[in-house]
């Protein structure tokens, strides 16, 4: 008889797993909160227009094709991925550029904007391509042991995990003028950190974008989760939506299933928790039962940045860049109010999508869907967001009226949806707001990190940005597989090296 798993949260990281364990003969219920799929990676509907509500874009698709492989499907038969070659505008005070994927276009730009810079792009790219390389085998498997820290693949990559440097520190070396650095290290706002404070380990998330590129699914990332989605149903699995879980089911510390809202339980051999780490255990277990992360201790904990979002249905299109960054004029001013003074920046840094000019499904002809992000401090800030809400949504008009060709916009709205951070923790069940969950310091990751099969409950495994090895799509998807890989080990006749080389039979 197989072996019932329920899973909490229909998430990328939940759907992930639901469909790779339900296409190899598991018994998969995914319950979710929610009236859709996706979590923070689902879509927002405003009328005739579609937006993504978090992720924009897709890195390293190859991982989703591997996934979608060894649940016997083509991630290509569910999206439709286009490579935006140039991959965004940066606008500072004094200049704008585009950043592209093309290695010799790109030197040719930064020799053009910052004389002899060009090199130090070539040898980053060389240098960082070893460290990928390095890092990768951590990245796909378990560090839930401190003696994980003596294997090989984890001492080989010691070097390359620059300890003590941040990651401005490492862009340092490279390039030398100021922009060009912040052109390489405001990737760190994907992990909702200062670059100043940011490991510099993570200098490999400028260098994934371009060694890899970033790609735009028809539809938005959201058709990700929807073709997730669709594989597990395939496979006989079950997504039931509008299914809120208020408590894990424990007898002790072990968990035998849940407790829905409605008061009734579900049995399961093994929950797997895609839901909001610090929201879960906050709210889904009672206080007293956890050490390691009780509330108390969960307060303590560091967590990422929150997000100001604006989504704009207009009745004109924009014929400006898929992706523009708005860099604040003191840019590390912006980021330290954000990540540690914890106020409201009065110049802050904007990002815009502008889809529509890529992609024709997400607006009616002769208009476009525009997502607008600003980063703001979590909730742990204390800011009244009821008080705050409209002046700061003025300051990001007026701010893109100022520096960018996004001209008039609130002379074109048709549709309009604003979230807070207040609307992250209260809506999106976010923990505090921090829109990309527990922070990446060296204290908080690899064995630091919550562990996928979760240290403090028996039959209870993690996945989502809040495990190993860490938060962004990518990774989510890469604690999907480590998770599945050792819920299978547990309940399999064969060990954990037989799963991944069936794994890469299939993809070959």
């Amino acid at each position: 008889m197989s072996k019932k798993i329920i899973i909490i949260g229909a998430g990328p990281g939940g759907l992930a797993a639901a469909m790779m364990l339900s296409a190899n003969g598991y018994n998969v219920t995914v319950l979710e909160k929610q009236s859709y799929v996706g979590g923070r990676n689902s879509s927002i509907k405003l009328g005739e227009f579609i937006f993504d509500m978090g992720p924009t874009f897709l890195s390293m698709p190859h991982i989703a094709e591997e996934i979608f492989h060894e649940s016997n499907r083509d991630l290509h038969d569910y999206i439709k991925l286009i490579e935006l070659k140039d991959m965004y505008e940066l606008v500072f005070p004094d200049k704008s550029f585009m950043v592209t994927r093309d290695q010799e276009a790109m030197i040719n730009t930064i020799e053009k904007y910052f004389p002899g810079d060009g090199a130090g792009y070539s040898r980053f790219m060389k240098e960082t391509e070893q460290k990928m390389a390095a890092l990768t085998p951590i990245l796909q498997g378990k560090m839930d042991k401190f003696y994980h820290y003596m294997q090989w693949k984890v001492l080989k990559a010691l070097p390359q995990l620059n300890l003590g440097s941040s990651l401005y520190d490492q862009l340092s070396k490279y390039f030398s003028a100021e922009q060009l650095k912040l052109a390489f290290t405001f990737q760190s706002k994907y992990l909702g950190m200062s670059p100043w404070e940011c490991p510099g380990a993570f200098s490999i998330l400028s260098y994934m974008e371009h060694a890899y590129g970033i790609f735009h699914p028809i539809g938005g990332v959201n058709q990700l989760s929807e073709g997730m989605a669709k594989v597990v149903k395939e496979h006989g699995g079950t997504i039931v939506l509008d299914k809120g879980v208020k408590k894990l089911w424990l007898d002790g510390r072990k968990v035998k299933g849940v407790i829905l809202d409605d008061g009734s339980k579900m049995e399961a051999d093994e929950v797997v928790v895609n839901g909001d780490f610090a929201h879960i255990m906050t709210n889904l277990v009672d206080e007293g039962v956890l050490r390691k992360y009780s509330r108390k201790k969960l307060e303590k904990k560091k967590y990422s940045c929150s997000t100001f979002m604006i989504y704009l249905g207009l009745n004109k299109t924009y014929e400006l860049p898929h992706h523009t960054i708005v860099f604040a004029a003191d840019y590390k001013k912006n980021v330290e109010e954000i990540t540690k003074t914890k106020k409201l920046s009065e110049d802050p840094s904007i990002y815009v999508q502008n889809a529509s000019v890529t992609d024709p499904t997400l607006a009616p002809k002769g208009k476009s869907a525009l997502y607008i992000l600003a980063p703001v401090p979590n909730n742990f800030s204390k800011i009244d967001w009821e008080k705050n809400k409209e002046a700061f949504r003025q300051l990001v008009f007026q701010t893109l009226e100022e520096k960018t060709g996004f001209k008039n916009l609130e002379q074109h709205i048709e549709e309009e949806k604003i979230l807070t951070p207040d609307d992250w923790e209260k809506e999106i069940l976010v923990y505090k707001g921090a829109t990309f969950n527990l922070g990446h310091q060296l204290s908080q990751m690899m064995v630091l990190r919550p562990h996928n099969r979760f240290e403090e409950l028996e039959n209870c495994w993690l996945v989502g940005g809040g495990t190993h090895p860490g938060s962004g799509l990518p990774t989510i998807l890469e604690s999907a597989r480590i998770t599945t890989h050792l819920l299978r080990e547990k309940h399999e006749s064969f060990s954990l090296k037989e799963i991944r080389a069936q794994r890469l039979e299939r993809v070959q």
